[in-house]
């Protein structure tokens, strides 16, 4: 749980950067003789000088068609398009059936959980941007809203430890979100126009163009929600623009995003309150915003059987919040930097294929906060090794291994603590193909995570001292069966923890409770996917999970851990024939027990709950028009809790919404 000050927000002013940003990107293009696609005059040729299209995949580099992901969830940008999804969480959960329950702040950006991490769930998982880490190393969640949504190829959802490529916070799994890539000698674009319920409105446009060895594409989104309850207002502005160099052999490019935002804090409510009228705000004058960005270089390069590559990734983020519940404003400044370069060699020898990697990681974080209950700051270095092989044998079996060491620095002159930490992280892998439609999969190694400065700075241990580092044995074992008509994958998995970071509603001094090194748990259970295409205009997925999440030792040991259900279903139907389409989904999630409850001796647990989303569409020429609406049977529901019976953030209720979009 991380209630305590834990979703710092500024009041974003005027956003020049954003409209300079915009206006310099527009001039470039207007300069360089941007095109539509459709006044090209050579197919052909657009079609020959087409650039391939990019699978950042487990290995952290384009992807060999050899070593694809084994059992990844794959969302393909048609997909979230043709279930009318505006932003990346809101696909990851509805298309990629990870669940997430509603933000206590911010919009759009819910906290995700791929295995039964509960409250911590976004920080046992990394998300990445075409291989760049956009995870937060605060107490919040990564910001996904803020990436353009016209701009994504796809994302690949790999579940399970990945600590040896991904260092910490990767226990859960990773999240890839890979982007287009212009075509060479082209140029295209869109425009979308959004009206709703709740005070809908927003607009996006979107335009790429690409010459013979150079591309840049643009982005701007801006939005407006009354949202569904009193002081959730929020406005969200984001600006994204790419810049590329390339060639057959090489590819160097620069990427910038700004995205900006302010929003309400409406509070949690007691269930008295919900009952009575859950569009109630707790706090109706709190409020926060963020400022947050960033800009990537980024180098690709190839040398006969060797690859190289690397990015170095600068953020600033700026946090306000103003809780007037409770006389307290707080700002909080952020600066990270990354470098990752890497090295990737494959050999071939007859039958067998091998791939070797091996790469640094190198970061630098800082966080300054200023508060009216007193100033903070916090620091943390990190450089990490790593090395990965993998072997295919015959186009049959194939067997990977990899091992990392990281050498964490982790510091703070307000909370008096300096340590420095060495954490390893490893992992053994196989598969065989017992037929060519069934492929058989295991997986063991260790993950971890670090503590956050935010739990470090409230911990409840005595002053210099910070939390352990979160180590994991993972164990998973499944199998693939199908063809691209039809698909089933089946897991079971097991997360042994010792460490496990997490609020703790009864440690502390004082009895307010502490960030904590858990007693040891577990996090075992099982994930089935299926996708079934049952005529030419109608295809069916789903997605059903089962976690046990619970103490092994300790006072509490067997009882559940909190803010974890057990059972998870999700299924859609999509349905396309001509220039008409239609998806609906349907999603069930079991019940599970309050934030603070972890004696689970509250009588009462959060109730479960299903909904049901559909969306319609018409394309006329180059206009699509369509219909969306979600939570269609108007339930009252809620996912995030933190104490029993209370401090409950209701979900959204109906909203529908109509879309208008242009493509050119």
């Amino acid at each position: 749980m991380t209630q305590y000050q834990f979703h710092p927000r500024r009041k974003a002013g005027k956003p020049a950067a954003i409209r300079a940003a915009v206006s310099f990107t527009l001039s470039a293009l207007a300069a360089w003789g941007y095109t539509p696609a459709h006044a090209q005059t050579s197919g052909n040729a657009v079609a020959d000088s087409t650039l391939a299209p990019v699978v950042v995949s487990a290995s952290r580099f384009p992807n060999d068609p050899a070593f694809p992901p084994i059992a990844a969830t794959v969302i393909t940008a048609e997909q979230i398009r043709e279930a009318g999804i505006d932003n990346a969480n809101e696909a990851i959960r509805k298309l990629g059936g990870v669940y997430g329950r509603q933000s206590s702040a911010g919009p759009n950006d819910f906290p995700l959980d791929l295995r039964g991490f509960g409250t911590n769930g976004d920080l046992n998982m990394v998300v990445l941007v075409d291989g760049v880490r956009i995870s937060e190393n605060e107490l919040t969640t990564p910001l996904l809203s803020s990436i353009p949504i016209e701009t994504i190829e796809r994302i690949e959802i790999v579940r399970g430890g990945s600590s040896v490529l991904y260092g910490s916070g990767a226990t859960g799994g990773t999240i890839q979100i890979i982007t287009k890539r212009p075509q060479a000698n082209a140029g295209h674009g869109s425009v979308v126009a959004e009206v709703g319920t709740d005070g809908q409105r927003a607009g996006r446009a979107f335009v790429a163009r690409g010459w013979d060895n150079m591309s840049i594409d643009a982005s701007y989104a801006k939005a407006h929600n009354d949202n569904y309850r009193d002081n959730t207002k929020s406005n969200q502005e984001n600006f994204s623009t790419t810049v590329q160099w390339f060639a057959s052999d090489w590819r160097f490019g620069l990427r910038a995003n700004i995205a900006r935002a302010d929003y309400g804090l409406a509070g949690g409510l007691s269930l008295a309150q919900f009952n009575a009228n859950p569009r109630q705000a707790k706090t109706p004058l709190d409020y926060g915003s963020y400022d947050n960005d960033s800009i990537t270089a980024f180098l690709e390069r190839r040398f006969g059987a060797f690859d190289v590559a690397a990015e170095l990734s600068h953020r600033e983020k700026i946090a306000r919040a103003n809780y007037v519940s409770s006389a307290t404003t707080l700002q909080t400044n952020v600066r990270n930097t990354q470098f990752s370069p890497r090295i990737r060699h494959v050999l071939e020898a007859g039958r067998i294929k091998n791939e070797l990697i091996a790469g640094i990681d190198l970061a630098e974080w800082n966080l300054n906060t200023v508060a009216s209950y007193g100033n903070s700051d916090a620091a943390q270095r990190s450089k990490a090794f790593y090395l990965r092989d993998e072997i295919e044998f015959d186009k049959n079996a194939r067997i990977a291994a990899g091992v990392r060491r990281e050498i964490f620095t982790q510091s703070s002159v307000s909370s008096v603590y300096g340590m420095n930490s060495g954490v390893n992280a490893w992992d053994l892998q196989a598969s065989y193909a017992l037929v060519p439609s069934l492929r058989a999969f295991a997986k063991t190694g260790q993950s971890y995570r670090l503590a956050t400065a935010d739990e470090n700075g409230f911990n409840g241990l005595p002053t210099g001292q910070i939390l352990k580092p979160q180590v994991s044995h993972d164990l998973e074992i499944g199998a693939t069966w199908g063809s691209a008509d039809r698909q089933l994958t089946a897991k079971w998995f097991r997360h042994r923890v010792r460490d496990e970071i997490y609020y703790d509603p009864t440690g502390g001094a004082f009895g307010f409770g502490a960030n904590s090194n858990l007693d040891p748990t577990k996090h075992q259970g099982v994930e089935l996917e299926g996708k079934l295409r049952v005529t030419e205009a109608v295809t069916v997925s789903a997605t059903y999970q089962h976690v046990e999440a619970k103490f092994t030792e300790g006072v509490n040991a067997g009882k559940e851990l909190a803010l974890v259900p057990r059972n998870m279903l999700s299924t859609r139907v999509n349905w396309k024939s001509g220039n008409q389409s239609a998806d609906a989904g349907i999603r069930w999630v079991d019940s599970q027990r309050y934030g603070s409850d972890f004696s689970n001796t509250c009588a009462a647990r959060i109730p479960s709950y299903t909904t049901l989303d559909a969306r319609y569409a018409i394309r006329v020429n180059a206009w699509e028009f369509a219909l969306t609406g979600t939570n269609l049977a108007g339930r009252d529901y809620y996912s995030q809790a933190f104490s029993c019976q209370g401090s409950i953030y209701p979900e959204n209720g109906r909203a529908v919404k109509f879309t208008a979009r242009y493509d050119f």
